[in-house]
């Protein structure tokens, strides 16, 4: 461990002696406040002593040189190695990502070598809102969270959350949503740099507030704290006391007269107690023996627990008031144990309890200084027994049939307590569970009906009578002149916002489309095809799309519209750095069937930067895919409009006799009671809600054109426009 290793080294800091003269700086900080005002007040002076903003790089002085300044260290063999965030070994092992330290002339200027370090920003760019941009000094350039890492093992960080762990850096078992799905695995620092990493998170969010949240960065709750602060950094920040490495930091960066200081401190490395006073939770250290040394009476043991108003989830405990020689600022209620809630007054009513379930409740009160009485005498009490099951689901309607698929929606049932999911039976065989008011089915055979119940369960598992049966049909799947799937759209980002990378594929055809036989390339600078990157056993339904993102895309729309993640972004071989999809605008990107080329986007053997910084979507009249890349039949969009990506809406068949050719809905969005419609056959005319929920059905023609929708609320509702031969879906918005 870092901590256990710094006495082999010879360090050329200032000790640790140098705490009590740093709090000199803040001389003009009322350091007597605590909450929100005491982090108001440290902003104020961290801003204002903020005088030298780096820029990040191909400047001097740039955060290049204040991470080497500040990183570096001398030990008995080699002076100029530099410290590397998360390694601990000495370089005798095989694994050079996992050394403690390098020389600090191998530093990653974008060559091929892995045998480097690179400036690791502890809070991740894209994690911030807005993604930070290196270009723009400020919160991406701040040195006080830039540190040396080994380029490989940062990569394998990639913009992870942290999470709980022990021992070295690693994975930790701590999970997100994040750029590999729902469960995402955290990253966690190792023993010897969580506090560093917890210290200068604390730093980012005091100085640029609602940009660097910690809830972002982090894996944990924020339920004890007043603001975004979350437990996971106020426990590392206790339990890894400050290094050497970071008071030298903080010391070099206050010194203007070094080349690459900022100015300003970090006060949490100063003294970690800051945080206690400002966020709560268990004591870290006083370094300044400011507070802790000026009241050491613990308040008296709180007593007389009483259990009253017990609900299904919920019950209320009080307790009489505990006495301190100062005076006592709150409780600590545990609940079996575990710290569940902080409260100023002698009761509280603790929700989200499971039903029929015995807890055990005591308390703890505190002081200002965070001095903590013992803990009180158990009281335990049971929530009630839930034996009601909820209300039958009603409303049920379907959509988006296809030859192997459709949607069912209903209105949501009604609990005494929580609907905690629904069952979707077809043929009276369970096919599905949802916490969800709709499903798409899928996998069904073409031109069959299916008998569709539904029934609703309780979190007790009581469950509701199966909705009344309803018989619906798939479609036949039969030829409507398409044939082949093809690129929709492409999207490659402006420098600075990530990999924001995505490709959509669109099947217009009247069939599904099995995908085992297509596959992504990329045209690397122009030259050979490569890393051909298959799409897997998946199916797109006639209507449906089907896109493929880079594996870091953090931007909603992307993260939410990804069926297909891309390979992992790692420094090997095979799919280096995510290819085919890390595409960078000279790299043309085809779909492949069979290893055939069937479609691209962008000119064939061009290297030139011609497709970056930009999104292409395929215009509504293309039906078919073009092994030539031709920019006629695209719309041209900025980079980042991705509004588009998970619906491709082309309402144009092959047929020149479509009766939507000439379909038009206005006014589209509304403020008014009345839409009207242009339509060459009569049609039908079906309003849903977004999540499903039939609302209105009319019909209309070329003679009676429009439909009064003064019964709707504000809001965005989907449009259903059935010819009797063939069916598309529109947006309406009323605003």
């Amino acid at each position: 461990m870092l901590k256990k290793l710094l006495f082999f080294y010879s360090f050329l800091f200032i000790s640790l002696g140098s705490f009590s003269q740093a709090q000199n700086y803040y001389d003009n900080v009322n350091l007597q406040l605590f909450g929100a005002a005491l982090k108001d007040a440290l902003a104020a002076k961290t801003e204002a002593a903020h005088v030298n903003v780096l820029p990040y790089t191909s400047s001097s002085p740039d955060t290049w040189d204040a991470v080497r300044a500040t990183d570096a260290y001398v030990n008995a063999s080699f002076q100029g190695d530099i410290v590397l965030f998360y390694g601990w070994e000495d370089g005798s092992d095989n694994d050079d990502t996992n050394d403690f330290s390098r020389d600090e002339r191998l530093q990653d200027n974008a060559g091929s070598d892995t045998f480097v370090y690179n400036r690791e920003h502890v809070f991740p760019k894209s994690l911030a809102n807005p993604i930070l941009d290196t270009d723009i000094p400020g919160p991406a350039t701040d040195a006080h969270h830039l540190r040396a890492a080994d380029r490989t093992r940062n990569s394998t960080r990639n913009n992870r959350k942290y999470g709980r762990g022990s021992g070295t850096s690693d994975f930790s078992s701590d999970t997100f949503p994040g750029l590999s799905g729902e469960n995402t695995a955290a990253w966690y620092p190792g023993d010897q740099w969580k506090g560093d990493a917890a210290r200068m998170i604390m730093y980012m969010y005091m100085r640029y507030d609602a940009i660097c949240l910690p809830t972002a960065v982090g894996v944990g709750s924020k339920k004890f704290t007043e603001d975004e602060m979350i437990d996971l950094f106020l426990q590392w920040n206790v339990e890894d006391p400050v290094s050497e490495i970071e008071v030298a930091r903080n010391n070099y960066h206050e010194d203007t007269s070094n080349g690459a200081a900022q100015g300003n401190r970090n006060p949490f490395i100063d003294n970690p107690y800051l945080a206690t006073r400002i966020w709560g939770g268990n004591s870290a250290e006083d370094l300044w023996n400011l507070y802790k040394i000026t009241d050491t009476q613990k308040p008296t043991t709180p007593k007389s627990l009483t259990i009253s108003s017990i609900t299904l989830n919920s019950m209320k405990v009080s307790w009489s008031p505990s006495t301190d020689n100062l005076d006592v600022t709150g409780y600590n209620i545990y609940l079996d144990g575990v710290l569940e809630a902080q409260t100023t007054n002698t009761n509280v009513t603790i929700a989200n309890l499971k039903t029929n379930t015995n807890y055990s409740f005591t308390i703890v009160a505190k002081d200002l200084i965070n001095n903590m009485s013992d803990t009180s005498d158990a009281k335990n009490g049971k929530t009630l027994e839930d034996t009601e099951a909820p209300t039958v689901p009603t409303d049920i309607v379907f959509s988006n049939e296809t030859d192997s698929s459709f949607k069912v929606s209903w209105s949501a049932s009604e609990d005494n307590n929580t609907v905690n999911s629904y069952e979707i039976y077809l043929n009276d065989i369970l096919n599905a569970t949802t916490t969800d008011v709709f499903y798409t089915v899928s996998g069904l055979d073409a031109s069959k009906t299916y008998v569709v119940e539904i029934l609703a369960k309780d979190a007790d598992d009581n469950a509701s009578n199966k909705s009344g049966p309803l018989n619906v049909t798939t479609t036949a799947g039969t030829f409507n002149g398409i044939s082949e799937l093809f690129i929709s759209e492409y999207t490659e980002p402006n420098i600075g916002q990530g990999n924001q990378k995505a490709i959509e594929i669109v099947n217009l055809t009247g069939a599904t489309i099995n995908l085992s036989n297509y596959s992504i390339q990329k045209q690397s600078n122009g030259g050979s095809w490569v890393d051909d990157y298959p799409l897997g056993n998946n199916n797109i339904v006639p209507g449906d799309v089907f896109v493929i993102v880079h594996v870091d895309v953090t931007a909603t729309q992307l993260v939410n519209e990804a069926d297909l993640l891309g390979p992992p972004n790692i420094d090997t071989t095979p799919y280096q750095y995510g290819s085919p999809l890390n595409f960078n605008g000279n790299d043309p990107v085809g779909l492949y069937k069979n290893n055939i080329l069937i479609d691209i986007i962008g000119y064939e053997d061009d290297s030139s930067k011609h497709i970056e910084n930009v999104t292409y979507r395929r215009k509504s009249s293309i039906t078919a895919p073009n092994g030539r890349f031709d920019e006629d039949e695209w719309y041209v969009l900025d980079a980042m409009n991705l509004d588009g990506f998970g619906n491709h809406n082309n309402s144009s068949l092959s047929s020149e006799n479509s009766v939507f050719k000439s379909f038009k809905m206005f006014p589209n969005p509304t403020d008014g009671n009345t839409i009207y419609f242009n339509v060459t056959e009569d049609a039908a005319i079906t309003i849903y809600t977004i999540l499903g929920k039939l609302i209105k059905s009319e019909k209309i023609t070329r003679s009676k054109n429009s439909i009064d929708i003064s019964s709707l609320t504000k809001g965005m509702y989907l449009i259903k426009i059935n010819s009797g031969t063939q069916v598309i879906t529109k947006k309406l918005i009323k605003n």
